[in-house]
């Protein structure tokens, strides 16, 4: 029994240093960078995003297209039929019918001269294509964080899986000891009722991971598109070897502020937003400024009146045509008052966000930065709590520790183990987070993760 008892302390306390966190079952394993491949691929808000983008940059050809000559083309073919009535020399009444065709072609070229709007509007297209792009990025950025969140969940739930059974394990090790004790007579009723008690939590402690997993592994099926989500029973987990965490780089929060105003996708986007506000309250000034075209056309008619059957008539005409506003009932002036309320709100918007995203680099800094030493703490403290399980079934076996005592050194060795796993994955997420706050190249974050998880030739199958 005390053979068994060590192998069980091992296994909780040395599973971190050699693949704690390793599946039991592998099946064409997934690692970071292929679920974040997947979910680029089958993620509809993702999918959505692109879509809007790309539809956002037709607005700059549109845009420029209304400053481009615009040529037109009509043409009719027409039978008339013409009944007259009239009196005679007699003065009595008469009636004509008369039957005959009658057509008209004409060319039209138009070349806008002057129009103030147009030249804000292709501005306003610009700034509405930067919004559109920035916007796509934070939706990318997004999804790395959402596939990161549930990708390091699932991995959790599956360590919190693991120690729960381990712990029933061994609490079940420690029943069986003290049932043996008690029943040979130099055990007391108290160690048995403790341990049957700590295996029946632990029992329920698993069915409530194995939820919880069952739960991750569905949400990472819908983000990844896998249709059966066999791949995801073996994702690949941080190796203790590989994983090295450390500092952000660069080390000073300031610098990480000036990064993320600078480059934010969120600023970008509410720049963008705040520059084509400010665009439309030219535009809608402008509707008080006049306008100026160049006309040029060609037409020919045939017979197009009552006065001019079996008459051709052709024209070519070429000037300019002046169009002044001169009174449209005060639209033009709440078009103004509305653009100006419009670009106060996205002003005050970019302001808001401005320091919010400060707030959100400071609270990731914050989180890479105490996590290195958490980690290093809860480390130490796993090895603390195996020479504590080792120490206390050593006592144990010399008559001065309990059962109750080996079973609380066993769950404090437990916690410490999830503790650990929580803290590595903790940081792990707020260095994605900080990138994507910076607007760091996302790939690069995803090559970093994907470099700290065990290798698939190393994966147990």
């Amino acid at each position: 029994m005390t053979n068994n008892k060590l192998r069980i302390a091992l296994a909780l306390s040395s599973g971190l240093f050699s693949g704690l966190f390793a599946l039991n079952s592998w099946a064409a394993p997934m690692d970071f960078a292929s679920a974040y491949e997947a979910a680029q691929q089958h993620d509809p808000r993702i999918l959505s995003a692109r879509a809007a983008a790309q539809s956002a940059q037709e607005r700059l050809p549109q845009a420029r297209a209304q400053r481009l000559p615009n040529l037109s083309l009509s043409a009719s073919q027409m039978r008339n039929n013409l009944e007259t009535q009239s009196a005679n020399i007699l003065g009595q009444a008469t009636t004509t019918k008369r039957s005959y065709d009658s057509s008209n072609q004409a060319l039209q070229l138009r070349q806008p001269l002057y129009r103030p709007a147009l030249v804000a509007s292709i501005a306003q297209a610009k700034a509405q294509v930067e919004d559109a792009q920035a916007n796509l990025q934070s939706n990318e950025d997004n999804l790395l964080e959402r596939v990161a969140q549930t990708y390091f969940d699932a991995l959790l739930a599956q360590v919190q899986v693991r120690l729960s059974q381990a712990q029933q394990t061994a609490f079940t090790e420690q029943l069986n000891a003290a049932q043996q004790s008690f029943n040979a007579g130099s055990g007391v009723r108290t160690d048995v009722d403790e341990a049957q008690a700590r295996v029946d939590l632990a029992h329920a402690q698993i069915l409530q991971a194995e939820q919880n997993l069952s739960i991750m592994r569905q949400r990472m099926q819908v983000l990844t598109g896998q249709p059966d989500g066999s791949a995801l029973d073996a994702l690949a987990d941080l190796d203790s070897q590989r994983f090295a965490p450390h500092a952000p780089q660069p080390p000073l929060l300031q610098d990480w502020v000036a990064l993320a105003e600078d480059a934010s996708p969120q600023l970008r986007s509410l720049r963008a937003q705040a520059e084509a506000a400010k665009l439309e309250v030219r535009k809608a000034e402008a509707g008080h400024k006049p306008t100026l075209d160049l006309i040029a056309a060609i037409s020919r008619s045939d017979s197009d009146s009552v006065t001019s059957v079996n008459t051709v008539h052709k024209q070519k005409y070429i000037g300019v045509q002046l169009n002044v506003p001169l009174y449209a009932g005060g639209a033009i002036n709440s078009s103004v008052r509305q653009a100006l309320a419009e670009q106060e709100r996205t002003e005050q918007a970019l302001q808001a966000v401005r320091q919010d995203l400060s707030v959100q680099v400071h609270e990731q800094f914050s989180a890479m930065t105490e996590g290195v030493l958490r980690i290093a703490a809860l480390e130490q403290a796993v090895r603390s709590a195996q020479q504590a399980l080792l120490s206390s079934q050593k006592s144990q076996q010399a008559g001065v520790r309990t059962t109750v005592d080996v079973l609380n050194a066993e769950q404090q060795l437990t916690l410490a183990q999830r503790d650990l796993a929580q803290a590595r994955y903790s940081y792990v997420l707020a260095g994605i987070k900080l990138d994507g706050l910076a607007g760091q190249e996302r790939l690069a974050s995803v090559q970093r993760v994907n470099q700290w998880l065990t290798p698939s030739s190393q994966q147990q199958p």
